[in-house]
């Protein structure tokens, strides 16, 4: 209990958060090393429908998440939330293994977005309540760790599991996100700021409202799942199409570049709460937009160097831009405000897998491949760069004068 009144999360169960993120991400990259044959070769669908696949999820996300924060910060019972939503989780995968039409399959895509961001949201909003001010980066960063440690894992696993069935490595996502669900009930508590009095619908969005440089954090979060989305869809089919690479090898190179991802994003969070957020936001941005930029011109044999680089500029962004949207917001409304941070990450995820589908697919077809995967990865290092070089001055005045907001 703190001298303010409000319960904080003991140690262990900082852990039990990043455990559980890492059981909630784990089904996210399972599908990855095998969406050729579980989709295009399944259904008999173009590129396009396949890179969809990896963001159809994400337009019930976006839709989802802001509306889980404000009801959490509404009514408080995160804990409850989570595990209802895991179980709709659950209940998704299974139904994808099913002999469905095309269109069904995808609805049911649609609602696993909807059930998983809304768990993410809530969990993600009770680790950055979960201590002090003070102690927020080391938190964020251990959740963080443990959301890209599960991405990290799904696409080896699922390369491994999918070799005989696609259908496997959803059958797995089923059964951890149930495991998760049950473990939420058992170590998850609702933090001390649920306790008192609540803010309404209509003061949720006159805060939020008030405050337009939440949008900067907001637009990196798009950014950077913008450019995920390329890694789940685009990239695996670059390594298949152009270099043909087995599933197993594409989700060892996922692997490489998630693997310093999640470990380096907690002693980064460290590194976050004792200097400026704005210098390893950005800074790290500009860098891992050049790298993306160039992932399409190298060799299948000398990727494994740029994807740990990538990964490792990926790690110093990750958690800045987390803390930036927490510091722009009060305590009352910060599950809110998280939920419009996974919401704006879900877009992106949204747009990254469509451009890069419609950019290689276009580009083909007036040149090739290898040309149209270049020309996708040009266009989402790009963004990246361009972001990170108009939001520094913003961020910078902000860090040095505007954190008003912080507490």
């Amino acid at each position: 209990m703190s001298s303010s009144g409000q319960r904080h999360y003991e140690t262990w169960r900082i852990g039990a958060l990043a455990g559980l993120a890492l059981l909630m991400l784990l089904p996210v990259t399972l599908p990855v090393p095998v969406l050729r044959e579980l989709v295009s070769e399944r259904f008999g669908v173009s590129e396009f429908w396949t890179s969809l696949f990896m963001s159809i999820n994400m337009v019930g996300a976006v839709l989802a998440a802001p509306l889980a924060g404000a009801a959490a910060d509404r009514f408080g019972q995160r804990p409850r939330w989570i595990a209802a939503a895991l179980v709709l989780d659950a209940v998704c995968f299974l139904g994808l293994t099913l002999e469905l039409p095309f269109p069904v399959f995808m609805g049911i895509r649609f609602f696993e977005g909807c059930a998983h961001i809304f768990a993410l949201s809530l969990l993600l909003g009770l680790s950055a309540t979960a201590r002090p001010t003070a102690q927020r980066g080391v938190t964020l960063g251990a959740t963080g760790a443990g959301l890209l440690l599960g991405v990290a894992a799904g696409a080896p696993i699922g390369g491994f599991l999918g070799a005989e069935d696609p259908t496997r490595p959803l059958l797995l996502g089923a059964l951890v996100v149930s495991v998760a669900a049950v473990l939420s009930l058992v170590l998850l508590r609702e933090t001390g700021e649920a306790q008192g009095a609540r803010p309404g619908f209509s003061e949720i969005r006159r805060v939020l409202g008030a405050n337009r440089l939440l949008w900067v954090p907001l637009l990196f979060a798009f950014a950077d799942r913008f450019t995920v989305g390329f890694f789940t869809s685009t990239f695996s089919l670059f390594l298949r199409n152009v270099h043909e690479l087995e599933p197993a090898r594409v989700g060892i190179l996922i692997a490489i570049f998630m693997i310093p991802f999640a470990l380096l994003s907690f002693p980064f969070g460290w590194v976050s709460q004792r200097s400026s957020r704005a210098l390893l936001l950005c800074g790290g941005s500009l860098i891992y937009g050049v790298l993306v930029c160039s992932i399409g011109f190298w060799s299948g044999e000398a990727l494994l160097i740029p994807m740990l680089a990538t990964g490792t500029a990926a790690a110093v962004m990750f958690v800045p831009s987390m803390l930036m949207t927490t510091e722009m917001t009060p305590e009352s409304v910060r599950t809110t405000s998280m939920g419009a941070f996974n919401a704006a990450g879900s877009l992106g995820f949204i747009v990254g897998p469509a451009v890069g589908g419609f950019v290689s697919q276009w580009v083909a077809g007036h040149y090739d491949w290898h040309t149209g995967y270049q020309a996708a990865f040009l266009v989402a290092g790009s963004a990246e760069i361009l972001l990170a070089l108009l939001a520094f001055p913003v961020l910078w005045r902000f860090e040095r004068h505007g954190r008003a907001l912080a507490g």
